[in-house]
C-alpha cells in the first residue's frame, strides 16, 4: 500500500517511471536501516492508515502525502537535526519532479512541526502530528513494542543518561492539557495515551 499510493502520487508529477522507483527505493532504504526499530516503513504504514480515516478533513491530501513519506526520511538518534535534514531532502526531492513552491514549503513547515508536536494554525499540520504520535494511544501491547524500539534506537546511550532523557519526554506529554490537537484523535486515543504514558514512566 504505501509503495503504490507513492507511485500514485508521484505519477501525477512525473511520466518517469525509473526516476519513480528511484526516489521509492530511497525511501524504502532509508527507514528499513539497521539501526531503525521504530521509525520504520511499518511507522509510515500506521500514519497513513491513520489519516486515511481522516482523509475527509485534509485540505490538502497531496502535502500530507509528501510530508508523510519524507519527515523521517533522514533518522539519527545522536543528531538533533534530523527534522531540517529530513525537510531539506524532501525540498531537494520534490524539486526533481517540479512539484510546486506552495506545497514544498507547507511539506517542510509540517515536517519541522514533528520536532515539538506544537499545535499549528494549520488544521492539516495538527491531524499530520496527531497522526504522528497515535502510537501513544494504542492498546498496552503495541505501546509496549514501541517505546523499546525506541529505547533500541537509542541504544548508543547508557541507562543513565536515557532514562533521565525519557522520563522528561514522558512527563512533558503528561503535563499537556491535551496531547491531541484535533479532536478526532484527542476522543480516539487521548485517554490510553496517558494511561500508557503514567505506566512506562512508572516501570522506569
Amino acid at each position: 500500500m504505501l509503495k503504490e499510493t507513492f507511485t500514485a502520487l508521484l505519477l501525477k508529477y512525473t511520466g518517469d517511471e525509473r526516476l519513480i522507483n528511484v526516489l521509492w527505493t530511497e525511501i524504502e532504504k532509508n527507514y528499513s536501516g539497521k539501526k531503525r526499530h521504530y521509525h520504520t516503513l511499518q511507522h509510515l504504514d500506521n500514519l497513513l492508515s491513520q489519516l486515511t480515516i481522516v482523509k475527509g478533513e485534509i485540505k490538502n491530501w497531496e502535502t500530507i502525502l509528501f510530508t508523510l513519506y519524507y519527515h523521517d526520511i533522514i533518522y539519527n538518534s545522536t543528531k538533533s537535526d534530523n527534522e531540517e535534514k529530513s525537510a531539506e531532502l524532501a525540498e531537494k526531492r520534490m524539486k526533481e519532479i517540479s512539484v510546486s513552491s506552495d506545497i514544498i514549503n507547507q511539506c517542510k513547515k509540517q515536517i519541522s512541526t514533528t520536532k515539538s508536536h506544537h499545535k499549528s494554525i494549520d488544521s492539516d499540520t495538527n491531524y499530520f502530528t496527531d497522526a504522528d504520535l497515535s502510537v501513544l494511544g494504542q492498546s498496552w501491547e503495541t505501546y509496549d513494542l514501541y517505546y523499546k524500539n525506541v529505547r533500541k534506537e537509542y541504544a548508543i546511550y547508557p541507562a543513565f543518561i536515557y532514562n533521565p532523557g525519557r522520563k522528561k519526554v514522558l512527563n512533558h506529554f503528561l503535563s499537556m492539557d491535551r496531547i491531541f490537537k484535533t479532536d478526532f484523535f484527542y476522543n480516539k486515543f487521548e485517554t490510553q495515551a496517558k494511561q500508557n504514558l503514567q505506566r512506562e514512566l512508572q516501570s522506569q
